[in-house]
């Protein structure tokens, strides 16, 4: 064997998984304005999160005007120390006018900022497109359901987490 082998053997690797998930807590923020493609969003989350063993008990919808509102609440859920994961879904469409950049960027930069503030993840499953099609395809159709995606990140990254915490301890 050489030595890059015997190197190769002894390396570490923590990857999430998605088993054991009966006891994690999962908060979704949800935010209303394009309901129509947002409520896709929830039920492709809530089902992910179900297939997979999270307990209906063990998560918890909030709903919020829009994108914008994202960030306070889920900083708020946060603060609560209810949940092991935050799932923040909504639907930014690009208009005519520049204020899809202002709630896109600052819905993702506040989101950002709970996960590094709070230290839990906070999941983006905000979808941001150039138009009302392009949302529909990712919201179950084409492009599959970017809130099952969300949920299912939430759920690896709880367990990335839980693997770095036993490693450090």
């Amino acid at each position: 064997m050489s030595n890059l082998q015997v190197q190769l053997q002894a390396i570490n690797e923590i990857e999430g998984n998605l088993h054991e998930n009966a006891n994690v807590r999962v908060g979704i923020v949800v935010g209303r304005f394009n309901g129509y493609i947002v409520e896709s969003l929830v039920d492709g989350a809530i089902d992910a999160l179900v297939r997979h063993g999270v307990q209906g008990a063990n998560i918890t919808v909030v709903r919020v005007p829009g994108a914008f509102e994202l960030p306070l609440t889920a900083q708020r859920m946060a603060e609560s120390d209810r949940f092991d994961a935050i799932v923040a879904l909504g639907a930014v469409i690009r208009g005519s006018t520049p204020h899809f950049d202002f709630v896109a960027n600052e819905s993702a930069k506040g989101l950002s900022s709970v996960a590094m503030d709070y230290d839990i993840p906070v999941i983006n499953g905000v979808l941001t497109t150039d138009s009302i099609e392009q949302a529909i395809e990712r919201a179950g159709t084409k492009a599959g359901n970017k809130g099952a995606e969300a949920a299912l990140t939430a759920l690896e990254m709880v367990a990335v987490l839980s693997q770095l915490d036993v490693e450090q301890e």
